[in-house]
Formats: C-alpha cells, sequence, structure tokens
C-alpha cells in the first residue's frame, strides 16, 4: 500500500498502511479525526483549528510505527 494523503485545511495527515502495527494511538486519541467505521477513514478537517491540530500534531507523534505523518501546509 502507497502511503495516502489526506488534506486538513490547517494541517494534513499521510499514512503508510504497511508500516502501521494497529496500535489505534490515533483511534484512541482523537476519534472525530480517525474513525475505522467511515470513509475515508482519516479525516483532518476535524481539526479544523490551530489548537485541534496542535491536538492531532500531539496524537500523530504518539504512533509507534510511525505509519501516520503530519503534512504541515
Amino acid at each position: 500500500m502507497a502511503r495516502k494523503t489526506y488534506s486538513g485545511p490547517v494541517v494534513g495527515v499521510s499514512f503508510d498502511g504497511d508500516v502501521c502495527q494497529h496500535a489505534a494511538e490515533c483511534v484512541r486519541g482523537m476519534p472525530a479525526v480517525f474513525d475505522v467505521d467511515r470513509r475515508p477513514w482519516i479525516d483532518p478537517g476535524q481539526a479544523d483549528t490551530e489548537s485541534s491540530a496542535e491536538a492531532l500534531r500531539q496524537v500523530i507523534g504518539r504512533c509507534p510505527s510511525g505509519a501516520l505523518e503530519v503534512v504541515e501546509h
């Protein structure tokens, strides 16, 4: 699986499913952005303020595999 990028109004998120270890830190940390029952399952549009974007950066920083990365605009 190639790395996919999802754009948001403040920051974007890129994801590589081949690297993911399914630790679910993202789902637990920010379920409005990471919802496995929704397609696409990553919606950085939910982090539409600088404070929520900062929370998203912190959640992505806890990803143990590096499958998630912040894409700054």
